[in-house]
């Protein structure tokens, strides 16, 4: 019995090419979008915008409303009161009596007179106090934050950071009570111990305290200073 020939290399092939299209098509089709690589490296300038921190940070400059509002309220009617009468003398009446009196009594006094030495103690505090307050940002009880750019401020208010180092020292075993009062640079937290070791309470409150402060990110971080009580009432 003969057997049966090899069949044929042609008809093997189309089920080579259909086997071999999906790949070819797969192959060629673009890559769907996906998520970034978060192993890619960043740009550069988002690398150094992002630990780029060795810029100074400044206290945001307080607008300065009130008083900028008095002397500009002083002002206005110091002029418009001259101006009211330097008019009413133009159109032929007699200059007011105050003006009159101020004219005479800066005329007669002379310049070791009470008066006008308090008179120009008083220009000059004033004038001090406005220099004092243009140079000077103001916002005391705000303490800045770092920022990973220079145009980017913030700040934290020092009520809302006491409050925070005083709620992480109420979490430290043996602490009853915290008391905790922040300063431009230094932080003073007095708490009250009812069990444990007061050293070790003090070691752990001091450690836990700075990395809170850590954790706020203060351009300026305080020095920590804490004052354990023991209380056995």
């Amino acid at each position: 019995m003969t057997p049966d020939p090899d069949p044929p290399a042609h008809p093997s092939t189309p089920f080579a090419r259909r086997a071999t299209v999906p790949m070819t098509k797969e192959q060629q089709e673009p890559a769907e979008p996906g998520p970034p690589d978060h192993e890619a490296p960043l740009p550069p300038h988002s690398a150094a915008a992002e630990h780029d921190t060795g810029h100074r940070t400044h206290r945001p400059w307080s607008a300065r409303r009130t008083p900028a509002a008095l002397v500009a309220s002083v002002t206005l009617v110091a002029a418009a009161a001259a101006l009211f009468d330097v008019v009413a003398v133009r159109a032929g009446r007699p200059a007011a009596a105050w003006r009159r009196h101020l004219a005479d009594e800066l005329a007669t006094r002379s310049l070791d007179d009470v008066w006008v030495l308090t008179g120009a103690a008083v220009a000059a505090a004033l004038g001090i106090w406005l220099i004092v307050l243009a140079l000077t940002p103001g916002l005391r009880h705000r303490l800045p934050l770092r920022s990973p750019a220079p145009g980017l401020r913030a700040s934290l208010d020092r009520d809302g950071a006491a409050d925070l180092l005083r709620d992480a020292a109420m979490r430290v075993p043996g602490v009853s009570t915290a008391r905790v009062r922040v300063r431009r640079h230094r932080v003073k937290a007095r708490t009250d111990v009812r069990f444990r070791d007061p050293q070790q309470v003090k070691d752990d409150l001091t450690t836990v305290l700075d990395e809170e402060r850590d954790q706020l990110a203060l351009a300026r971080p305080p020095h920590i200073v804490v004052r354990v009580r023991q209380r056995t009432d």
